[in-house]
């Protein structure tokens, strides 16, 4: 049976329609790519009260992986993080430290990223940045290191 995950887009005008949601469905391909079984993305509008709903319905539904995309920045309504820390049993910060040294590398503004990543029950949370270049090699990330993560949820010895 393969690993069930899921992909939340934060954004205004996505979820209002104004523009296609076009980071989402980059994290499904990789996702199913790999191995996971993955729904569409889902959209929801920026803010913390609406990432923590839809991450709380998430974890709730079995969801073992959850990746979200934009609402990580500095502007006004980013709030991602805030409503990813309210779910967090626990954080993981060598995850989103890794996510902004790599994207700086290729754009300092990678460093404006406040994203998270940790562990909600058993399920594995990890903040992406909205762009569609974040996400594409942000997912990458995720994937190198979400099945051993998701292993050690259930209790797996370390490989």
């Amino acid at each position: 049976m393969s690993p069930v995950a899921a992909v939340i887009t934060v954004s205004d005008r996505s979820a209002r329609g104004e523009r296609a949601d076009a980071s989402g469905p980059i994290g499904v391909a990789a996702l199913r790519a790999a191995g996971f079984d993955c729904d569409d993305a889902i959209v929801i509008p920026d803010g913390a009260d609406e990432v923590e709903r839809a991450l709380r319905e998430t974890v709730q539904r079995g969801i073992r992986l959850i990746v979200t995309t934009g609402g990580t920045g500095i502007g006004p309504r980013d709030r991602t993080p805030e409503g990813t820390a309210r779910v967090l049993d626990r954080e993981l910060p060598g995850i989103a430290e890794e996510l902004r040294r790599r994207g700086a590398a290729e754009k300092p503004a990678a460093l404006l990223s406040r994203g998270l990543a940790g562990v909600a029950g058993n399920a594995l949370i990890v903040n992406l940045p909205g762009s569609t270049a974040a996400v594409t090699d942000g997912i990458r990330l995720v994937l190198e290191i979400a099945h051993h993560a998701l292993g050690q949820l259930e209790g797996e010895d370390h490989r």
